[in-house]
């Protein structure tokens, strides 16, 4: 699973090094090269777990789904900072404010005055 990219629809395998990933930060760590960039990308569908190739030379609106389930895989990513942000936007659950350790906050309780500053200009540079 990647902790990049929470909400990852499809893995990629890798023309550099022929390994599958769910983004580009998680090869980054895992490798000691850089990651090598094609039209020609190779995907492994995680709700049918098939891969399918996609030209990204040739891509529409209907090549972003899977051709064997018609699992949407470009959908917005969704990392755990913009949950963060999410969370305090809409005030729905339980969120750890950067910069405030292990401490759990619950957002229903809070409103947007109740947060200082400069916690809001942190994490407008997440």
């Amino acid at each position: 699973m990647c902790k990049h990219i929470t909400n990852a629809q499809v893995s990629i395998r890798t023309q550099c090094c022929r390994k599958w990933y769910d983004c580009p930060q998680c090869h980054e760590e895992a490798e000691d090269h850089p990651l090598r960039k094609t039209t020609e990308m190779t995907f492994a569908c995680k709700k049918c777990r098939k891969a399918f190739r996609k030209d990204l030379t040739d891509f529409d609106e209907a090549d972003s789904f899977c051709p064997y389930c018609d699992n949407n895989f470009m959908i917005p990513a969704e990392t755990p900072e913009t949950k963060q942000l999410d969370a305090i936007a809409e005030g729905t659950h339980e969120i750890r404010l950067p910069g405030s350790g292990d401490k759990i906050l619950d957002s229903r309780m809070m409103r947007k005055e109740d947060i200082p500053q400069d916690l809001w200009d942190e994490l407008d540079n997440i």
